[in-house]
Parts: C-alpha cells; structure tokens; sequence
C-alpha cells in the first residue's frame, strides 16, 4: 500500500512539534493530519509552509506530500499537477523515483475502469490516455531508477497496462467489425500486434483482421492472415506473434 513519503524521522517531526511556527513545525502539523486522512487540511498546511518558507527540504518534501494528498482525495488532475512540479524542480531529489511511481499509480488509477470487466467495446472512443501514461511514467521510473524499491511493482503494473490496453484495443477493433467498418477494424487489430506483440490478445486481433479480410472479399490477404494465426496460435497453446516493435522487451529488461 502506497504511503506518503515521509523523508523525516519520527524524532524530527517530534522535535518539530514545539515551534508550531517554524517550517519543521507545520511539516509535523501537515503530517499528522495525514496521518488521520484529512488531506485537504494538510494540504493547506503544506501550501502555507511552502509560501513562508520557499526554500530547504521542508519546502520540496511538502510538494511531493501535497501531491500524495491529492491523490489520496481522489484529484487526479491536482495531483499530476502537484507531481510535475515536483519532477520539474527538483530533478536532482534523491527522492525523484517516487514522484514517478506517484504519477504511474495516479494515471493508472484515473481509468482504471476503461479495461474492467464492465467495459463494453460500442464505447469505441473511451480514451486511452491515462492508461498510455501510466505506463509511461512506470517505464521512465524503472529506467532511470532500476534499483528503486518501486521498480518491481512498476514493473508488474507495466505489463498489465500493456495486456488491458492490447484487450482495449482488440475490443474496438472487433466493434468496428461489427459495425462493418472493415478497414478501420484491420487498421485497429493491426496496431495490435504492432505494439502488443506478446500480449494474449493478438490471438482475437488477428481473427479481427481474417474476419474483416473475408468481408471485404480480400481473399488473398484473408488466407495469409489466416496462415499466421495458424502458425502462431496452435491448439495446445497460444504461441506469441513476434514483431520488431516490442514494448515489451523493455518490460522483460
């Protein structure tokens, strides 16, 4: 389970406590309302501590936690907004992997729903942003910070991410199939197994994509298609499709 990253001992937030009015005393204030999960209260003791005093570990670590806040209150676009500021000034924070694995867990959150089991492939234009994103700030966190203590959750979210939106995807494909917009359903199926190679649903993309061949009388494409579905998919298992443009040899790294 996520918690704030707290970069202070407990001794220090003790000791703080005495100078209510000193930056290390409203830090102990901010975080103790945390603590009992009233984040709008702490972040409005961060933003004070912040305007008083711009400058010093109290001040960075304050944005990181009115990030947290946010995110905890369920203000995504507060707390991506909260997050960037912190990644854009202070690149150099020993504490930057966190603002990204922040990020990765508030996109990841945001439309999560998109991909549930509730999801019903007519929505065809549901947007995929939040999810693409996600998994962007997760690969930038296990890149630049392969020894972080959040590279291996990342990791996992990562290829659920690259699973959930290759399923996305394949779903739409087959609503324009049966709508009968063929060519914008071998289009969809096709960006598939171009960026999902690996993920399990390539199988239903490239039956997509020989369904929409047939309909179209496009014979000679519908028995190549067919012949790779053959080839890759054999019926005592599911062999994946390989393809140059692999996001997931990055995840495998």
């Amino acid at each position: 389970m996520l918690t704030a990253c707290n970069i202070f001992s407990p001794k220090d937030e003790k000791s703080a406590s005495a100078a209510a009015d000193s930056a290390e005393g409203m830090y102990a204030q901010a975080m103790e309302q945390i603590n009992n999960a009233n984040y709008p209260g702490a972040i409005k003791l961060f933003e004070t501590l912040q305007s008083r005093y711009p400058y010093g570990r109290y001040a960075q670590q304050a944005q990181m936690e009115i990030a947290y806040s946010y995110y905890k209150q369920s203000e995504p676009e507060s707390a991506l907004s909260a997050v960037e500021r912190f990644i854009k000034q202070y690149p150099n924070s020993s504490h930057v992997d966190y603002a990204y694995y922040l990020k990765g867990l508030v996109n990841f959150d945001e439309d999560l729903g998109l991909f549930g089991a509730g999801f019903h492939p007519d929505v065809s234009e549901r947007n995929s942003k939040a999810p693409r994103e996600a998994f962007d700030a997760f690969k930038d966190l296990v890149t630049r910070f392969p020894n972080s203590k959040y590279a291996a959750d990342s990791k996992l979210r990562m290829q659920y991410l690259i699973n959930a939106l290759a399923r996305h995807e394949t779903q739409v494909a087959s609503y324009y199939l049966r709508r009968g917009a063929y060519v914008a359903a071998v289009n969809r199926a096709n960006g598939v197994l171009i960026d999902f190679p690996q993920a399990p649903a390539t199988r239903e993309a490239l039956q997509v994509i020989v369904q929409a061949y047939d309909a179209m009388g496009l014979k000679d494409l519908r028995d190549d298609s067919q012949r790779v579905l053959d080839k890759n998919f054999a019926k005592d298992g599911v062999k994946p499709v390989v393809n140059p443009r692999q996001w997931w040899k990055f995840w495998q790294s």
